[in-house]
């Protein structure tokens, strides 16, 4: 039988979210919700997902039909058809939704944006899969935090402790958001550590972990400037590292001298030239000549595509939450063979 998902907030990563779960041969999309009928709505309606409406308030759902839209009905009658619900709805509007969730008796998967203390759970596929499994609900973490766990995790789990200092140099907006800045200026989170290091932490707690993070005038994506103390007789080499993520999924080792690739701007033109849909990049990109190992110390850079890391995360953890496969490495082989066939890559 297929796993029945919902995702509330069809929008930056709903509609990615909804196109990964769509791509899955064990799960189908049942319905997606905007707030009022607008942009968006009409992507909604060529995918062929049935659109509802974010509210259950009676003129809000009227509302779409004279937009010209077919709404089947509010967020209520979305839940009693589903098994599981993706919420991709803005920050820190979660915690009223967990409570519509917990009444209507469905599973439930939030975003970064919400505090891992709302769910009391938080997912990354190589880092806790097994701990999520037939959970009722877990929050899967934010696109740096995702970023970071892909490369330390692995790092973690050879060594059997490491310590990290790391500056996240994020993107001041997504492409698609006219109302953030900064617009000239580099904006430091004047708060130490920032969020990034201890949500790490909620998945991989046994990883020891600083951060700080800037935000600078882009939107392409964001880059990670890391520093890894690795224990004492590790054994590792600067080659036996790259070997180690190569040996991982969702990560892209390029040397950037000998593909020119030296800049997140042509990251994404990568990505884009590769065919992915809306020039997304799934996977964490490293720069395979700015990593050096030093002794015990890791340096190394990578970058994160912000709007698409997350993606097929949500469906390897919709595998956790409703226990059809314990092995978090065939979820994600599958999970990624079937976006991949779905996008004609």
């Amino acid at each position: 039988m297929s796993i029945k998902v919902a995702i509330n907030g069809y929008g930056t990563i709903g509609k990615r979210v909804a196109d990964a779960v769509d791509a899955q041969d064990d799960m189908e999309i049942i319905g997606v919700t905007k707030t009022r009928p607008s942009f968006g709505c009409d992507l909604a309606v060529r995918k062929g997902y049935p659109l509802y409406c974010t509210y259950d308030d009676e003129a809000k759902i009227a509302a779409f039909a004279a937009g010209g839209y077919q709404c089947d009905g509010g967020l209520s009658d979305l839940l009693a058809i589903a098994d599981v619900v993706v919420d991709c709805s803005p920050g820190k509007v979660g915690a009223s939704n967990k409570e519509k969730y917990l009444s209507a008796g469905v599973k439930y998967i939030f975003q970064g944006g919400e505090k891992h203390a709302m769910t009391g759970m938080s997912y990354t596929s190589s880092a806790n899969h097994t701990q999520n499994m037939n959970v009722q609900g877990t929050r899967v973490v934010s696109c740096n935090t995702t970023g970071l766990s892909r490369t330390l995790v692995p790092l973690y789990e050879h060594c059997g402790s490491l310590s990290v200092e790391c500056t996240m140099i994020r993107r001041a907006a997504d492409p698609g958001d006219s109302a953030k800045g900064p617009i000239n200026a580099i904006k430091p989170v004047l708060k130490v550590p920032s969020h990034h290091g201890p949500d790490v932490m909620t998945v991989k707690p046994e990883i020891s972990i600083n951060s700080m993070a800037v935000a600078v005038p882009t939107t392409l994506m964001h880059c990670h400037s890391i520093v890894a103390t690795l224990p004492e007789g590790h054994g590792m080499t600067t080659q036996s590292v790259l070997d180690l993520w190569e040996s991982n999924p969702r990560i892209i080792i390029m040397n950037g001298s000998e593909t020119n690739i030296t800049t997140t701007a042509e990251v994404m033109e990568y990505a884009r030239d590769i065919g992915r849909k809306w020039g997304d990049l799934h996977e964490i990109f490293v720069w395979e000549d700015g990593v050096k190992l030093d002794g015990n110390t890791l340096y190394y850079f990578q970058a994160i595509h912000q709007e698409s890391d997350v993606i097929p995360e949500n469906v390897d953890a919709i595998r956790a939450l409703m226990g059809t496969e314990e092995d978090w490495r065939v979820s994600v082989a599958k999970t990624d063979a079937a976006i991949a066939i779905y996008n004609g890559i």
